[in-house]
């Protein structure tokens, strides 16, 4: 039974990707198809094959930004590897748990991190590719080769500081932002949850969607302007699923 709080919230018609969107098929999530899974807690990428020691090495190098860092953050990473491997990310691309990357919720398309284990000091470069991770508590979802370069893949679950450096030229400093919502292992509840939202924002695009965790929706506020879906995600109150702030692009 799905327990849905007041969402009274007006879009203003004011003017993401995991890809963009939503995710087309089944067979991604989020955009491109958003990935709308938490990462794994280091189990799901046992036995995979993983790239040497130089090649690691020599795809960080190519990674590694000019300047400095224009935003820092400190939370938990986890790390991902099937069932998404060879799936589409969101940004389009086919994630490939072997490359330097990593999914975030809301810092654009394409920007490099740099990713420090506060446990032992390690740090890797990586590219934001993807969307997730969507659990609590967690900021970074990191690929299997980038968590095993910083020792996440053992244990899982590490904290981390995230510096992010300036994002790609010809960037929406705006952005595009969405609000979701899931998983649900019964999708009836997540389509019970889109057909009340969409009474709720008759001007949103309200969709649901399957992932490999579950079943998802999503909300595309009119403008998707951050302070609308920031709205919308504070007012939404769902018994066992939490909303997400999300960007697009």
């Amino acid at each position: 039974m799905l327990l849905l709080g007041a969402v009274g919230c007006h879009h203003k018609n004011t003017t993401v990707n995991y890809p963009p969107p939503p995710p087309p098929a089944p067979a991604s999530s989020a955009t491109g198809n958003p990935r709308p899974a938490p990462g794994n807690a280091g189990t799901s990428g046992r036995g995979a094959p993983g790239a040497s020691g130089a090649e690691k090495a020599s795809a960080n190098a190519q990674l590694e930004p000019q300047g400095k860092p224009v935003s820092s953050e400190i939370g938990l990473a986890s790390w991902y590897g099937p069932p998404y491997t060879n799936r589409k990310a969101a940004d389009g691309s086919i994630y490939d748990q072997n490359a330097m990357t990593a999914a975030h919720r809301e810092l654009p398309m394409g920007s490099i991190v740099r990713v420090t284990n506060l446990t032992n000091n390690q740090s890797v470069y990586v590219r934001i590719t993807d969307r997730g991770p969507f659990v609590d508590g967690r900021i970074i979802d990191l690929s299997l080769a980038a968590a095993k370069a910083v020792d996440v893949y053992r244990p899982g679950v590490a904290k981390v500081r995230v510096e992010a450096y300036a994002p790609p030229a010809g960037s929406d400093p705006a952005g595009k932002w969405c609000v979701q919502i899931g998983a649900f292992l019964d999708p009836a509840d997540a389509v019970q949850l889109k057909n009340d939202l969409m009474r709720r924002y008759a001007t949103a695009k309200v969709i649901e969607f399957a992932g490999p965790t579950g079943h998802w929706v999503r909300i595309n506020p009119l403008g998707q302007d951050k302070a609308t879906a920031r709205r919308i995600a504070d007012s939404i109150h769902v018994l066992d699923a939490e909303p997400y702030l999300v960007r697009l692009n």
